[in-house]
């Protein structure tokens, strides 16, 4: 046979090849001696010839996915050579091959035979455009040529082409985020925005945080979310918030970026970057996907702080890996929940887990291996210990890519983005003025006549009240009883719901300093208190939440650089708190007292007796002269708070020693009309 052109040759031997069943490529090719132009070429089949095992480059290294073999040496090829007359001749032709061919319906899985038409690429871009992934765009494809056989190509080359698509209309929209962000910076200096370059080419991320974000980080910057699995545009760039909690439990936002290759020094960068925006603070913790490539970037950037893998993330991908064991197995799912969130201890995780593994079969699933080595970093049980701002553990965090939903999705190119992204930010800050409006001017139901409740009432937001009020009523139920004194200081009480002895909850509690820790760490993780410890608190008569139990992130005043009305709520707050401890004191020191008397000869007893009606005596002087003392004062209030309610109120924060002063006197030195209201709290 002779051909026009070797184009033409090679088309003709792989449309051959697509009726036989076997896929093509060019072999080797030999070029003229005078002017270096191919004068033969030889095409086989793609099985032709061995693998090449490069020693070099294999010896050190350990090949984690080793490609499949394709070639087993079969001779199959068509050979042609240029005749002086321009035409190419078949020069050598072998027919056989030495493995199995592939039949009809599955050709188009081969790689020679895989091409998009020109009708197909127009549809592809029509369908992309409108916002359709390569999933749907292929069953669009099938559905219009009649078969998968009949499309010519695969869904990896539609993505491949899709990807090249944006590639190629990226070059030109990308200039309108620099503009955009240059413009915001131009109108605020605060406005913070970055663009990556190396050699004075733009690699394409980019990161910007707006006043807010900045500002808010200062008050809630304590955990962070990065999330990179929100491709919001058609360019499929990740699009990455960085986000948080404020105090209302809502999602905040601490800045985004544009990120074109999830690279380590990619993230190295951006967060680099960020720390410049946010003072270079440092979280206490920081979630995102699981990914090796951000763990080794965030070891880098943030030594400190802990670093957790997104447990929600984990579970999508368990759908994916495992999809074979959920359809075979419907309980998998349901068992895999309550070995991850309701195992109690690391002890109890460990035993579930390899009792899960070994009940279903998985024990040498690769994937489900490689979560367990990285269980230190999403398993709820390792990570009690460090804040998350999460009210529980089995929780999903509101913040990990929720910020923008509703407003961006596949379809959001970049001139849209940003008028959508605004409207997010809106969104959300409107959200937040109304739950402060709320906090501020409405007042919760009691449920008890505690003064713990009505404190946290008028400390916490709302959302916060509520969930702390939940664990307050819980106590009700649950039962506290000491099992060891310890040393003089600590005591524990194991803590259990009635009713439910075998499942215990240890509380360690120092009187004297009134700090308690529970083995369930929820105040460790959520920075509230939780049930255990409260009814702890209920049956040792600590009346009101002790000051270092209450996280000012957590409070209606989180972002106040001064404090509004905190001094005239202290006053009562500390009153009870400083009645409380005094109690407990007390009563530690008088057991104390008593064991010692008792340990000893019955001389001991009668000083111990005789010691404490004495004391008796003392105290109930002290207590006559407290009376005349209050009774003094409680006049005194009278006459000051006669005046005019309507005259400047003295500061509630205040502290003044007088000593030997009549109220005229105590008017010039503190310098207001003596008709003023004020109480002797705050004189």
């Amino acid at each position: 046979m002779e051909f026009e052109s070797e184009e033409a040759s090679k088309a003709f031997y792989n449309s051959y090849a697509r009726r036989v069943g076997f896929s093509t490529r060019v072999s080797s090719s030999r070029r003229s001696r005078r002017d270096g132009a191919i004068i033969q070429r030889q095409f086989v089949c793609a099985k032709e010839g061995f693998r090449n095992h490069n020693e070099k480059r294999t010896k050190d290294r350990e090949i984690k996915r080793p490609r499949m073999i394709t070639r087993v040496g079969c001779k199959a090829s068509l050979s042609v050579k240029m005749q002086d007359s321009g035409q190419w001749v078949v020069s050598g032709f072998v027919r056989e091959h030495n493995h199995e061919l592939v039949p009809p319906d599955q050709v188009h899985c081969l790689r020679s035979h895989r091409q998009i038409s020109g009708s197909a690429k127009t549809l592809i871009d029509t369908l992309q455009a409108a916002g359709m992934g390569p999933r749907r765009i292929m069953s669009a494809l099938i559905k219009e040529y009649g078969g998968i056989s009949k499309v010519g190509f695969t869904e990896v080359d539609c993505r491949n082409y899709m990807r090249n698509n944006r590639q190629r209309s990226m070059e030109g929209d990308i200039q309108l985020l620099i503009d955009y962000l240059r413009q915001k910076n131009s109108e605020n200096p605060n406005f913070f925005y970055a663009v990556q370059c190396e050699d004075d080419q733009f690699t394409g991320n980019v990161l910007w945080a707006d006043p807010k974000a900045r500002s808010d980080f200062a008050y809630f910057g304590d955990t962070v979310t990065f999330d990179t699995t929100y491709r919001s545009n058609r360019y499929r760039l990740p699009f990455a918030p960085i986000t948080g909690v404020n105090h209302h439990g809502q999602p905040v936002l601490f800045g985004c970026a544009f990120i074109m290759s999830e690279t380590e020094a990619s993230f190295v960068w951006l967060f680099n970057t960020w720390l410049t925006a946010v003072s270079g603070h440092h979280p206490v913790s920081i979630t995102t996907d699981h990914d090796v490539v951000l763990r080794s970037a965030v070891m880098q950037v943030f030594p400190e702080t802990r670093h957790r893998f997104c447990k929600w993330h984990i579970f999508k991908k368990c759908q994916e890996k495992l999809s074979h064991v959920f359809l075979k197995h419907p309980t998998f799912e349901v068992d895999f929940h309550k070995c991850v969130n309701l195992t109690e201890s690391v002890e109890e995780f460990e035993s579930c887990w390899f009792s899960l593994v070994d009940r279903y079969e998985l024990r040498d699933h690769d994937w489900l291996q490689a979560i367990y080595s990285d269980r230190k970093q999403w398993v709820p049980v390792y990570l009690r210990d460090t804040f998350f701002a999460e009210m529980s553990i089995t929780q999903r965090s509101d913040s990990m890519n929720s910020y923008f939903d509703g407003y961006i999705n596949a379809s959001t190119n970049l001139q849209h983005f940003f008028k959508l992204y605004e409207k997010a930010l809106e969104s959300r800050n409107e959200k937040e003025v109304r739950a402060d409006y709320d906090t501020m001017n409405t007042s919760p139901a009691l449920k008890t006549p505690s003064p713990m409740e009505k404190q946290a009432s008028e400390l916490y937001t709302r959302k916060l009240f509520s969930r702390f009020q939940e664990e307050l009523f819980e106590t009700l139920t649950f039962m506290a009883s000491k099992v060891d004194d310890g040393d003089e200081d600590r005591i524990t009480y194991q803590v259990s719901k009635f009713g439910e002895d075998n499942k215990p909850y240890y509380v360690k509690f120092n009187v004297l300093k009134m700090r308690a820790a529970c083995s369930c760490q929820m105040f460790e993780f959520s920075g509230l208190l939780c049930r255990h410890i409260l009814a702890v608190f209920r049956v040792t008569n600590v009346l009101t939440l002790p000051s270092h139990y209450i996280l000012r992130r957590w409070t209606r005043n989180a972002r106040s650089s001064v404090v509004i009305e905190e001094s005239s709520a202290d006053v009562y707050t500390n009153y009870l708190e400083s009645q409380t401890v005094r109690y407990n004191t007390l009563r530690h020191e008088a057991f104390r007292f008593v064991d010692e008397a008792m340990k000893s000869s019955a001389d001991s007893y009668d000083v111990a007796l005789t010691a404490l009606k004495e004391a008796a005596k003392e105290v109930l002087n002290a207590a006559k002269n407290d009376g005349r003392s209050s009774a003094f004062s409680n006049g005194r209030n009278k006459v000051a708070s006669a005046g005019d309610k309507g005259t400047e109120k003295f500061s509630s924060g205040t502290r003044v020693r007088i000593s030997g002063q009549t109220l005229s006197e105590v008017s010039t030195i503190l310098r207001f009309p003596v008709t003023s209201s004020f109480t002797m709290h705050q004189l």
